[in-house]
Order: structure tokens, then sequence, then C-alpha cells
């Protein structure tokens, strides 16, 4: 069996997104591809499983871009709106799939998904549209899709609760501003690590770039590559400021690793 899995970045940005609305700054009229950064998501592939994290704003989008063609779940971070803004679009793979799709999240990501997408959730035949048929389960520790074990690692952004991922040698932490003492045991032995980096100048929710390249050499992955990057980060520009091992991800960025 195949046990190689393929990390497509669908989205690198911030909550504004890059370029921001009404912003000329360098790196928002930049030519360079890399620096046009959807709201954060990934694409994890395994043995034929497809799985995403975070539904984004931008979810069609990035899904005709990379050619996303199946998701067999959905991972959620947290219930913050860059990341689940997306979730009607769903309802795509429902039809192409003809199946109803897991959702996995912490409680609190769950009961804000059910409120905010409450035509979703709402036992109402009247509702005049299609609307995503989804289950969602509650994320309590370890579980396992497709036969591989999902690692949900706690993090804390800022007051709030999230969870990165763990799959094999790869694991995903973005919007975080602290690794509490006992996640740092499940950040062992990777080969890839996607880790957020929001900015030059400090922020309260997230880690800025100095927090993480220290964190990012504590982990000690053989790569990093940082997202949730905000417009201040120009994409060429900042790779040459980095040590070894670490860069800047960019849309559309396919990562492979066991």
């Amino acid at each position: 069996m195949n046990h190689d899995l393929t990390i497509t970045v669908l989205g690198s940005g911030t909550s504004h997104g890059v370029p921001m609305i009404a912003c000329d700054c360098t790196v928002c009229r930049s030519d360079d591809p890399r620096d046009r950064r959807t709201r954060p998501s990934i694409r994890i592939e395994y043995d034929r499983v497809s799985l995403l994290v975070d539904t984004s704003p931008e979810l069609r989008l990035q899904c005709l871009a990379n050619d996303v063609r199946r998701v067999d779940a959905v991972l959620y971070t947290h219930h913050h709106i860059d990341h689940i803004a997306g979730l009607d679009d769903l309802r795509r793979f429902n039809w192409v799939q003809e199946q109803v799709l897991p959702c996995y999240g912490q409680p609190v990501t769950l009961d804000r998904l059910r409120s905010m997408f409450s035509y979703v959730f709402d036992d109402d035949d009247a509702y005049p549209s299609a609307k995503p048929k989804l289950a969602l389960h509650e994320i309590n520790g370890p579980f396992e899709i497709g036969g591989r074990a999902i690692t949900p690692i706690p993090l804390l952004h800022g007051p709030t609760p999230v969870l990165g991922f763990r799959v094999g040698n790869f694991a995903y932490c973005t919007d975080v501003s602290t690794i509490p003492d006992d996640s740092w045991p499940l950040l062992t032995g990777l080969d890839v690590l996607i880790l957020d980096a929001l900015r030059k100048r400090p922020h309260p929710t997230h880690f800025n770039l100095e927090q993480a390249v220290d964190h990012a050499r504590r982990i000690g992955a053989r790569q990093t590559y940082f997202t949730h990057i905000a417009h201040e980060l120009p994409h060429a520009e900042t790779n040459r400021e980095l040590p070894p091992g670490i860069e800047l991800s960019h849309d559309g960025q396919r990562i492979t690793c066991r």
C-alpha cells in the first residue's frame, strides 16, 4: 500500500486575503503569483482518500484552481469565518459523490456551524434550494479516516482553543499564538510542518515571523512552510531572509511526505 501523503496548499493568506481590498502596497500590487493568497485551507491526500482542512470563503475557486474533484471528509481547525465561510460549496461534493459528507471539529466549532448555517441543519423540507448534506462528528481525541490516524493538536489562537492536525509525519498548525506544553510531544519526528506566521510585527493571536521561526526550529521538522500570511511579507524577499529548511508556502503548492 502506498502511504505517501500529498498536501496541496489551497490558501495561504490571512483573513483579509492578499491582495487586500483598497490596498496599493507593494505586495498587493505584486506580479508574483505567489503573493496572491486566498484564505487558509489545505487538502491532504493518501490511499485515494481526500481530506479538506477548513472551508475558506474561496473554497469553490480553490477547488477549481487545484482540480479538487473529491472530498471524503472535512477537518475544522476552528470556527472563525475565514475557516468556515465556504461550507455551502460542500454540496457540490454531495452531488458528485452521492453521499453525506462527514465533518469533524471541536464541540464549540460544530455548535457554531449549526448556528451560522442553520438552514443546513434545520429539518425544513420547505427550504427552497439545495443544501449540503453533512454529518457532524465531535473531535475528542485521535480518530481514523481511511485507515490512517488523524491526531488533533490542541493549540491556542490568542485565548481561543483551536486544533492543528497531524497525519503521518505531516502536521498543519494554522492560527496559533501558543503551543501548550502537552502538545509539543505531538509535533516530534515531523517531515513537514505548516505553521502560522502572520507578519513581522507582533500580533495578539498569531505567531509573527520571528516567533514562527523560533517555534519551527524547536519543533525541528525536516521542512517547515509558513501560512496565514499577511500582505506585509513579500514571498520572494521573505524567503531569502529565512533560514534553511523554512520558507513561506503559497497557493497551489503541492508537498509530499510520509
